[in-house]
């Protein structure tokens, strides 16, 4: 082989995310959502020894004065399962959907994987993240988005790593975030937690069982990390929450509001998780109250 040419194992790989072509967008629905166009399977990251990262991208139809805001979804499932294109239990039959939704109002949607805990231990998922906003970032004027106007929006786990992102994520910094019943703390027990219990999903995320691994577990808090600077937040949780206790994101308010930083904290009364219980117009009313705070800090 002469110096300087590529090796076959080189030759046969899939090109690098960074470099490799774009899937064609595919047009999407009608009415107000005419015009918007997804990109599904596009891949953000190449982890070693790993599967691919991948996301879905929906992006705006009506072309804005330059380019398009960004939300960035984190799926939940416990971090142990879930699906990228998945907002959760009572959007699954909304049509069109919620991300359609959110692209028709003008701000495109890009909808990321990240490693399970079944795959790597935390802090994976949120390095993964950091990945597709990268990816995001470096293939942005393809693309027609702004990555400096970002919000990152989460349910459940993906709730967490979004609360995460937002506190923690500097280059660019993130211009809020949208979290729906998400855990902040992993240290402390509440109703239906305990820290000591090593099968729990937070034990499953970190590693061992919170409480016998306390660095750990402060480290994936974003309580842990709350600071005066953080962007805006929304916080969103049902007061019977029987899988992650509402007093995750009372606690999580409480902290921001004690930082100084500026925080909404709505709790919805008789809501369990992933808004179980709620009539289908109180979980719209959710959604577009979450979709209107997101705009008002991107657009």
């Amino acid at each position: 082989m002469r110096p300087g040419r590529p090796s076959l194992r080189e030759l046969i790989a899939a090109p690098h995310p960074d470099v490799a072509p774009l899937p064609p967008s595919v047009a999407y629905g009608c009415g107000e959502e005419s015009g918007v166009r997804v990109l599904r399977g596009v891949p953000c990251g190449a982890v070693e020894g790993s599967r691919p990262l991948e996301l879905d991208l929906w992006l705006p139809g009506a072309a804005p004065a330059g380019p398009a805001p960004l939300v960035l979804f984190v799926h939940g499932g416990a971090w142990r399962r879930g699906r990228r294109d998945d907002m959760g239990l009572r959007t699954r039959h909304w049509t069109p959907g919620p991300f359609a939704r959110i692209a028709a109002a003008g701000v495109a949607v890009a909808c990321a994987d990240y490693r399970l805990s079944g795959e790597a231990a935390f802090p994976a998922p949120l390095e993964d993240l950091r990945t597709a906003l990268r990816w995001l970032t470096l293939r942005s004027a393809e693309l027609g988005i702004d990555t400096g106007r970002t919000v990152v929006w989460g349910e459940s786990a993906g709730g967490h790593l979004a609360s995460h992102l937002a506190l923690t994520h500097a280059d660019p910094p993130l211009a809020g975030a949208v979290v729906w019943y998400g855990p902040s703390d992993l240290t402390t027990p509440r109703d239906g937690y305990d820290p000591a219990n090593p099968a729990t999903p937070e034990a499953l995320l970190i590693g061992a069982a919170p409480a016998a691994a306390p660095d750990r577990a402060r480290a994936a808090s974003p309580l842990t990390h709350v600071r005066s600077d953080a962007p805006p937040f929304l916080l969103v949780h049902g007061e019977k929450d029987t899988m992650v206790s509402c007093a995750n994101s009372e606690a999580l308010a409480a902290g921001l509001k004690g930082a100084g930083a500026p925080v909404e904290l709505r709790t919805v009364p008789d809501a369990d998780h992933g808004w179980y219980g709620l009539p289908d117009e109180e979980v719209e009313d959710i959604f577009a109250h979450s979709l209107r705070f997101a705009l008002r800090l991107i657009t």
